[in-house]
Protein backbone atom coordinates (compact mmCIF):
# COMPACT_ATOMS: atom_id res chain seq x y z
CA UNK A 1 0.00 0.00 0.00
CA UNK A 2 1.50 3.02 -1.03
CA UNK A 3 1.21 4.64 2.66
CA UNK A 4 3.90 2.80 3.96
CA UNK A 5 5.66 6.36 2.91
CA UNK A 6 4.29 7.33 5.96
CA UNK A 7 6.86 5.62 8.31
CA UNK A 8 9.84 6.82 6.25
CA UNK A 9 10.77 3.65 5.28
CA UNK A 10 10.61 1.91 8.47
CA UNK A 11 10.60 -2.01 7.44
CA UNK A 12 8.91 -2.86 10.84
CA UNK A 13 5.10 -4.55 10.32
CA UNK A 14 2.04 -1.98 10.61
CA UNK A 15 0.57 -1.64 14.10
CA UNK A 16 -1.67 -0.65 16.43
CA UNK A 17 0.56 0.45 18.64
CA UNK A 18 0.59 4.15 17.90
CA UNK A 19 -3.11 4.28 17.66
CA UNK A 20 -3.20 3.01 20.82
CA UNK A 21 -0.62 5.09 22.50
CA UNK A 22 -2.34 8.23 20.73
CA UNK A 23 -5.63 7.47 22.83
CA UNK A 24 -4.23 5.55 25.81
CA UNK A 25 -5.27 8.15 27.90
CA UNK A 26 -8.89 9.40 26.45
CA UNK A 27 -9.06 5.44 26.57
CA UNK A 28 -8.90 4.99 30.14
CA UNK A 29 -11.89 7.84 30.76
CA UNK A 30 -13.78 5.47 28.03
CA UNK A 31 -13.42 2.23 29.75
CA UNK A 32 -14.45 4.24 33.43
CA UNK A 33 -17.65 5.26 31.46
CA UNK A 34 -18.16 1.81 30.05
CA UNK A 35 -17.66 0.11 33.00
CA UNK A 36 -19.61 2.50 34.95
CA UNK A 37 -23.02 2.25 32.15
CA UNK A 38 -22.50 -1.66 32.32
CA UNK A 39 -23.50 -1.58 35.84
CA UNK A 40 -26.70 -2.89 37.41
CA UNK A 41 -28.97 -4.04 40.05
CA UNK A 42 -29.24 -7.36 38.34
CA UNK A 43 -26.18 -8.90 38.81
CA UNK A 44 -26.30 -11.16 35.42
CA UNK A 45 -26.09 -8.35 33.22
CA UNK A 46 -22.65 -6.79 34.55
CA UNK A 47 -21.18 -10.62 34.49
CA UNK A 48 -22.42 -11.50 31.28
CA UNK A 49 -21.42 -7.83 29.60
CA UNK A 50 -17.91 -7.45 31.22
CA UNK A 51 -17.07 -10.90 29.80
CA UNK A 52 -17.43 -9.87 26.30
CA UNK A 53 -16.70 -6.46 26.85
CA UNK A 54 -13.35 -7.52 28.73
CA UNK A 55 -12.69 -9.99 26.35
CA UNK A 56 -9.71 -8.91 24.84
CA UNK A 57 -11.10 -6.77 22.01
CA UNK A 58 -9.02 -3.72 20.83
CA UNK A 59 -11.92 -1.63 20.92
CA UNK A 60 -10.91 -0.63 17.50
CA UNK A 61 -14.32 1.64 16.95
CA UNK A 62 -14.07 3.72 20.14
CA UNK A 63 -10.28 4.07 19.39
CA UNK A 64 -11.38 5.83 15.62
CA UNK A 65 -13.65 8.01 17.93
CA UNK A 66 -10.93 9.54 19.89
CA UNK A 67 -8.23 9.22 16.96
CA UNK A 68 -10.40 11.23 15.25
CA UNK A 69 -10.80 14.02 17.50
CA UNK A 70 -7.02 14.07 17.65
CA UNK A 71 -6.93 14.81 13.99
CA UNK A 72 -9.34 17.17 14.24
CA UNK A 73 -7.83 18.90 17.29
CA UNK A 74 -10.68 18.23 19.14
CA UNK A 75 -10.06 19.78 23.07
CA UNK A 76 -13.60 18.84 24.77
CA UNK A 77 -14.18 15.61 26.60
CA UNK A 78 -17.93 14.90 24.93
CA UNK A 79 -16.10 12.07 22.73
CA UNK A 80 -15.38 10.39 25.82
CA UNK A 81 -19.03 8.85 26.35
CA UNK A 82 -19.97 8.86 22.64
CA UNK A 83 -16.85 6.43 22.08
CA UNK A 84 -18.45 4.49 25.14
CA UNK A 85 -21.83 4.63 23.35
CA UNK A 86 -20.18 3.08 20.01
CA UNK A 87 -18.36 0.16 22.08
CA UNK A 88 -22.33 -0.40 23.30
CA UNK A 89 -23.32 -1.20 20.31
CA UNK A 90 -20.46 -2.87 18.93
CA UNK A 91 -21.07 -5.03 21.62
CA UNK A 92 -24.53 -5.73 21.07
CA UNK A 93 -24.58 -6.86 18.27
CA UNK A 94 -21.95 -8.84 19.27
CA UNK A 95 -23.83 -10.84 21.79
CA UNK A 96 -26.69 -10.88 19.27
CA UNK A 97 -24.61 -12.12 16.50
CA UNK A 98 -23.20 -14.80 18.67
CA UNK A 99 -26.95 -16.11 19.14
CA UNK A 100 -28.05 -15.91 15.46
CA UNK A 101 -24.97 -18.00 14.38
CA UNK A 102 -24.61 -20.45 17.16
CA UNK A 103 -21.32 -19.10 18.03
CA UNK A 104 -19.07 -21.27 20.26
CA UNK A 105 -15.87 -19.53 20.30
CA UNK A 106 -15.61 -15.11 20.25
CA UNK A 107 -12.01 -13.87 20.29
CA UNK A 108 -10.28 -17.19 21.63
CA UNK A 109 -13.52 -17.80 24.72
CA UNK A 110 -16.33 -19.80 25.07
CA UNK A 111 -19.21 -17.20 23.58
CA UNK A 112 -21.85 -15.89 26.29
CA UNK A 113 -24.35 -17.38 24.88
CA UNK A 114 -22.64 -20.86 25.24
CA UNK A 115 -22.45 -19.86 28.96
CA UNK A 116 -25.02 -18.29 29.95
CA UNK A 117 -28.06 -19.05 26.96
CA UNK A 118 -29.56 -17.18 24.33
CA UNK A 119 -32.15 -15.76 25.89
CA UNK A 120 -29.74 -13.80 28.82
CA UNK A 121 -27.76 -12.89 25.83
CA UNK A 122 -30.09 -11.73 23.95
CA UNK A 123 -31.67 -9.48 26.91
CA UNK A 124 -28.54 -8.38 27.89
CA UNK A 125 -27.53 -6.91 23.97
CA UNK A 126 -30.75 -5.18 24.33
CA UNK A 127 -29.50 -3.52 27.53
CA UNK A 128 -26.50 -2.46 26.10
CA UNK A 129 -28.03 -1.23 23.09
CA UNK A 130 -30.68 1.28 25.83
CA UNK A 131 -27.43 2.29 27.76
CA UNK A 132 -26.03 3.59 23.80
CA UNK A 133 -28.96 5.46 23.61
CA UNK A 134 -28.82 7.16 27.30
CA UNK A 135 -25.14 8.26 26.77
CA UNK A 136 -26.33 9.85 23.04
CA UNK A 137 -29.08 11.85 24.50
CA UNK A 138 -26.97 12.67 27.33
CA UNK A 139 -24.57 14.43 25.24
CA UNK A 140 -27.78 16.75 23.79
CA UNK A 141 -26.71 16.67 20.33
CA UNK A 142 -29.29 15.34 17.72
CA UNK A 143 -27.40 15.12 15.19
CA UNK A 144 -25.06 12.78 17.01
CA UNK A 145 -28.34 10.62 17.90
CA UNK A 146 -28.76 10.72 14.77
CA UNK A 147 -25.76 9.81 13.04
CA UNK A 148 -25.30 6.51 15.94
CA UNK A 149 -29.45 5.72 15.72
CA UNK A 150 -28.91 5.30 11.77
CA UNK A 151 -25.68 3.14 12.02
CA UNK A 152 -27.71 0.98 14.56
CA UNK A 153 -30.52 0.23 12.34
CA UNK A 154 -28.17 -0.24 9.06
CA UNK A 155 -26.56 -2.45 11.20
CA UNK A 156 -29.48 -4.42 11.69
CA UNK A 157 -30.71 -4.32 8.48
CA UNK A 158 -27.45 -5.88 7.50
CA UNK A 159 -27.94 -8.44 9.93
CA UNK A 160 -31.05 -9.29 7.93
CA UNK A 161 -29.81 -9.08 5.03
CA UNK A 162 -27.00 -11.70 5.69
CA UNK A 163 -29.37 -13.79 7.40
CA UNK A 164 -31.88 -14.24 3.62
CA UNK A 165 -28.44 -14.54 2.22
CA UNK A 166 -27.20 -17.66 3.66
CA UNK A 167 -26.96 -20.72 2.01
CA UNK A 168 -27.53 -18.95 -0.93
CA UNK A 169 -25.10 -19.92 -3.69
CA UNK A 170 -26.23 -17.20 -6.29
CA UNK A 171 -25.73 -14.23 -3.75
CA UNK A 172 -23.97 -11.42 -5.94
CA UNK A 173 -20.63 -9.80 -5.00
CA UNK A 174 -22.40 -6.43 -5.18
CA UNK A 175 -25.06 -7.87 -2.45
CA UNK A 176 -22.26 -8.89 -0.45
CA UNK A 177 -20.61 -5.93 -0.35
CA UNK A 178 -23.85 -4.23 0.69
CA UNK A 179 -23.99 -6.74 3.40
CA UNK A 180 -20.59 -6.15 5.25
CA UNK A 181 -20.81 -2.21 4.39
CA UNK A 182 -24.26 -2.21 6.38
CA UNK A 183 -23.26 -4.87 9.31
CA UNK A 184 -19.51 -3.58 9.45
CA UNK A 185 -18.21 -0.37 8.23
CA UNK A 186 -21.95 1.63 9.12
CA UNK A 187 -20.20 1.81 12.52
CA UNK A 188 -16.69 2.23 11.73
CA UNK A 189 -18.04 5.35 9.92
CA UNK A 190 -20.18 6.75 12.02
CA UNK A 191 -17.68 6.31 15.16
CA UNK A 192 -15.50 8.54 13.01
CA UNK A 193 -17.85 10.96 11.24
CA UNK A 194 -19.47 11.88 15.15
CA UNK A 195 -15.63 13.13 16.23
CA UNK A 196 -16.00 15.95 13.88
CA UNK A 197 -19.85 16.81 15.00
CA UNK A 198 -18.67 17.50 18.24
CA UNK A 199 -15.34 19.22 17.07
CA UNK A 200 -18.06 21.59 15.66
CA UNK A 201 -16.39 20.96 11.92
CA UNK A 202 -17.72 21.13 8.47
CA UNK A 203 -19.71 18.62 6.40
CA UNK A 204 -17.06 17.99 4.27
CA UNK A 205 -14.66 16.97 7.14
CA UNK A 206 -17.76 15.32 8.35
CA UNK A 207 -17.73 13.30 4.84
CA UNK A 208 -14.06 12.86 4.70
CA UNK A 209 -13.85 10.69 7.94
CA UNK A 210 -17.10 8.96 7.59
CA UNK A 211 -15.52 7.63 4.17
CA UNK A 212 -12.08 7.24 6.26
CA UNK A 213 -14.19 4.27 8.35
CA UNK A 214 -16.55 3.19 6.09
CA UNK A 215 -14.07 2.54 3.42
CA UNK A 216 -11.40 1.05 6.88
CA UNK A 217 -14.42 -1.59 7.69
CA UNK A 218 -15.08 -2.69 4.54
CA UNK A 219 -11.26 -3.61 4.00
CA UNK A 220 -11.38 -5.06 7.81
CA UNK A 221 -14.49 -7.30 6.82
CA UNK A 222 -12.90 -8.56 3.70
CA UNK A 223 -9.94 -9.65 5.20
CA UNK A 224 -11.94 -11.28 7.92
CA UNK A 225 -13.67 -13.20 5.32
CA UNK A 226 -10.28 -13.89 3.86
CA UNK A 227 -8.57 -15.16 7.44
CA UNK A 228 -11.69 -18.15 7.30
CA UNK A 229 -9.74 -19.84 4.83
CA UNK A 230 -6.20 -19.46 5.59
CA UNK A 231 -6.20 -18.76 9.12
CA UNK A 232 -6.91 -21.02 12.55
CA UNK A 233 -9.09 -20.67 15.70
CA UNK A 234 -5.66 -19.11 17.58
CA UNK A 235 -5.51 -16.50 14.89
CA UNK A 236 -9.04 -15.50 14.25
CA UNK A 237 -10.67 -15.63 17.68
CA UNK A 238 -13.07 -18.41 16.03
CA UNK A 239 -12.81 -21.49 14.66
CA UNK A 240 -11.39 -21.69 11.25
CA UNK A 241 -14.02 -23.18 8.95
CA UNK A 242 -17.16 -21.16 10.61
CA UNK A 243 -18.67 -19.18 7.76
CA UNK A 244 -18.31 -22.32 5.52
CA UNK A 245 -20.23 -24.50 7.62
CA UNK A 246 -22.56 -21.81 8.52
CA UNK A 247 -23.20 -21.52 4.76
CA UNK A 248 -22.17 -17.72 4.71
CA UNK A 249 -21.64 -16.46 1.36
CA UNK A 250 -18.06 -14.72 1.50
CA UNK A 251 -16.33 -13.38 -0.77
CA UNK A 252 -13.55 -16.07 -0.97
CA UNK A 253 -16.74 -18.34 -1.62
CA UNK A 254 -17.99 -16.49 -4.33
CA UNK A 255 -15.08 -15.39 -6.23
CA UNK A 256 -14.02 -19.49 -5.86
CA UNK A 257 -17.60 -19.92 -6.97
CA UNK A 258 -17.96 -17.86 -10.19
CA UNK A 259 -14.44 -19.18 -11.08
CA UNK A 260 -15.30 -22.95 -10.61
CA UNK A 261 -15.40 -25.93 -13.35
CA UNK A 262 -18.87 -28.12 -13.23
CA UNK A 263 -17.11 -30.26 -10.65
CA UNK A 264 -16.20 -27.30 -8.33
CA UNK A 265 -19.35 -25.86 -8.60
CA UNK A 266 -21.22 -29.11 -7.78
CA UNK A 267 -18.93 -29.18 -4.48
CA UNK A 268 -19.65 -25.13 -3.67
CA UNK A 269 -23.76 -25.99 -4.23
CA UNK A 270 -23.29 -28.75 -1.48
CA UNK A 271 -21.20 -26.87 0.71
CA UNK A 272 -23.69 -24.08 1.15
CA UNK A 273 -26.22 -26.18 1.56
CA UNK A 274 -24.84 -27.70 4.54
CA UNK A 275 -24.18 -31.42 2.78
CA UNK A 276 -20.15 -30.88 2.99
CA UNK A 277 -19.14 -29.38 6.03
CA UNK A 278 -16.80 -32.04 7.78
CA UNK A 279 -13.49 -31.50 8.41
CA UNK A 280 -12.18 -32.95 5.40
CA UNK A 281 -14.78 -30.83 3.26
CA UNK A 282 -13.58 -27.70 4.88
CA UNK A 283 -9.62 -28.51 3.32
CA UNK A 284 -11.12 -28.75 -0.26
CA UNK A 285 -12.61 -25.72 0.60
CA UNK A 286 -9.20 -24.12 1.28
CA UNK A 287 -7.83 -26.39 -1.41
CA UNK A 288 -10.57 -24.78 -4.11
CA UNK A 289 -10.11 -21.27 -2.45
CA UNK A 290 -6.69 -20.88 -3.00
CA UNK A 291 -6.60 -22.45 -6.37
CA UNK A 292 -8.53 -20.49 -7.93
CA UNK A 293 -6.76 -17.17 -6.12
CA UNK A 294 -10.30 -16.20 -4.03
CA UNK A 295 -8.19 -15.49 -1.51
CA UNK A 296 -5.74 -13.48 -3.25
CA UNK A 297 -8.35 -11.54 -5.06
CA UNK A 298 -10.58 -10.40 -1.57
CA UNK A 299 -7.21 -9.31 -0.15
CA UNK A 300 -6.29 -6.93 -3.34
CA UNK A 301 -10.15 -5.85 -2.86
CA UNK A 302 -9.44 -5.10 0.57
CA UNK A 303 -5.85 -3.35 -0.34
CA UNK A 304 -8.38 -1.07 -2.41
CA UNK A 305 -10.85 -0.43 0.32
CA UNK A 306 -8.01 0.47 2.39
CA UNK A 307 -6.40 2.99 -0.21
CA UNK A 308 -9.61 4.39 -0.03
CA UNK A 309 -9.95 5.12 3.39
CA UNK A 310 -6.00 6.30 3.52
CA UNK A 311 -7.19 8.92 0.61
CA UNK A 312 -10.00 10.22 2.62
CA UNK A 313 -7.54 11.48 4.95
CA UNK A 314 -5.92 13.82 2.87
CA UNK A 315 -7.32 16.90 3.27
CA UNK A 316 -6.43 16.96 7.03
CA UNK A 317 -3.08 18.24 7.64
CA UNK A 318 -0.32 15.64 9.16
CA UNK A 319 0.98 14.53 12.48
CA UNK A 320 0.79 12.00 15.11
CA UNK A 321 -2.85 11.50 14.58
CA UNK A 322 -3.23 11.22 10.93
CA UNK A 323 -0.04 9.18 10.47
CA UNK A 324 -2.07 6.21 13.49
CA UNK A 325 -4.97 6.42 11.60
CA UNK A 326 -3.04 5.51 8.24
CA UNK A 327 -1.26 2.94 10.25
CA UNK A 328 -4.39 1.35 11.37
CA UNK A 329 -5.39 0.83 7.75
CA UNK A 330 -1.87 -1.05 6.87
CA UNK A 331 -2.16 -2.82 9.80
CA UNK A 332 -6.23 -4.28 8.98
CA UNK A 333 -5.06 -5.41 5.28
CA UNK A 334 -1.60 -6.78 6.95
CA UNK A 335 -3.58 -8.70 9.47
CA UNK A 336 -3.78 -11.65 6.40
CA UNK A 337 0.18 -11.54 5.51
Amino acid sequence: MSATIHRLGDKRPPSLDPMLALVAHDMNLVNKAILDRMQSDIPLIPELAGHLIAGGGKRMRPMLTLASAKLLGYPGARHHRLAAAVEFIHTATLLHDDVVDSSDLRRGRRTANIIWGNPASVLVGDFLFSRSFELMVEDGSLKVLKILSNASAVIAEGEVNQLTAVRRIDLSEERYLDIIGAKTAALFAAACRIAAVVAERTEADEAALDAYGRNLGIAFQLVDDALDYTSDAGTMGKDAGDDFREGKMTLPIILAYARADAEGRSFWQEAVLGRRISDADFAEAVARVQATRAVDDTLARARHYGQRAIDALGRFDGGAAKDAMIEAVEFAVARAY
